[in-house]
């Protein structure tokens, strides 16, 4: 099973549009497929059609309840969604009175091993103790990156806060998100971007009007627009991203 954290400390930044056009992929190629929004917003929640929860997150991480019994069947062969919960606002303190408050959300998804071959795990923009057990549980870590300055600092924010918690073995795939190749900054940053490991994603996701039309349409991008550019990008993504697990 491959566990893939769709992350960034910046919201706005595509990240939930990544791991629901992703793990629709995924799911299409045949993949048993989870995507668990743990962002309290239920953004991913919402794309899927299903009705956010507004308790049991509590519950969850104590362990008095299994993920098989809060998991929904979303409208698409092979995908399942663990719908996002109003308490997750407070995981952070559910936590940090765990046994092992680090290694809580691995201890949680390890179970479904036999049920999936792939968990994307959206995740709450911010650093805290919830990003800290997402890190310790995925293998790798899908980072939308706008090409901005900001967006370039909350990349090295992170980098160092894997340094500094020594966290490792985490496969980091950055990527361009929301680019607008007519802006001379973004040209810019992308042509320099430092990337010394080899870890950048060749594919780029365009600013593009289909992708905010899936809060219209309330399904991924390759479901209502398969041939759009914005679909294609994000096939480039899929391949990019397994051929890197691989």
């Amino acid at each position: 099973m491959h566990i893939i954290g769709v992350y960034n400390i910046k919201g706005g930044v595509g990240k939930t549009a990544t791991a629901v056009n992703l793990s629709y992929l995924a799911a299409r190629q045949g993949y048993r497929t989870l995507i668990w929004d743990l962002d309290p917003q239920a953004a991913a929640t919402f794309y899927f059609r299903i009705q956010p929860k507004v308790k049991g997150g509590k519950r969850l991480v104590k362990g008095k309840l299994d993920l098989d019994d809060v998991v929904k069947a979303t409208d698409f062969d092979n995908l399942d969604m663990l719908p996002a919960d109003f308490s997750y606002r407070n995981m952070d303190l559910r936590l940090e009175d765990a046994k092992k408050p680090t290694k809580q959300l691995l201890k949680l998804i390890r179970p479904l091993s036999k049920t999936y071959d792939y968990v994307f795990l959206d995740c709450p923009p911010s650093i805290s103790l919830v990003s800290e057990n997402i890190f310790r549980a995925a293998e790798g870590l899908l980072l939308p990156l706008i090409p901005t300055t900001l967006s370039m600092r909350t990349y090295d924010q992170l980098l160092d806060f894997l340094q500094g918690h020594r966290i490792t073995g985490l496969k980091l795939m950055p990527f361009f998100s929301m680019v607008d190749r007519r802006k001379r900054m973004h040209l810019d940053i992308m042509e320099n971007f430092p990337d010394a490991q080899g870890e950048l994603l060749k594919a780029q996701i365009p600013y593009a009007s289909d992708v905010e039309r899936m809060g219209i349409h309330r399904m991924p991008v390759q479901a209502f627009s398969p041939n759009c550019f914005a679909a294609s990008a994000y096939q480039a993504l899929w391949m990019d991203v397994q051929n890197r697990l691989d």
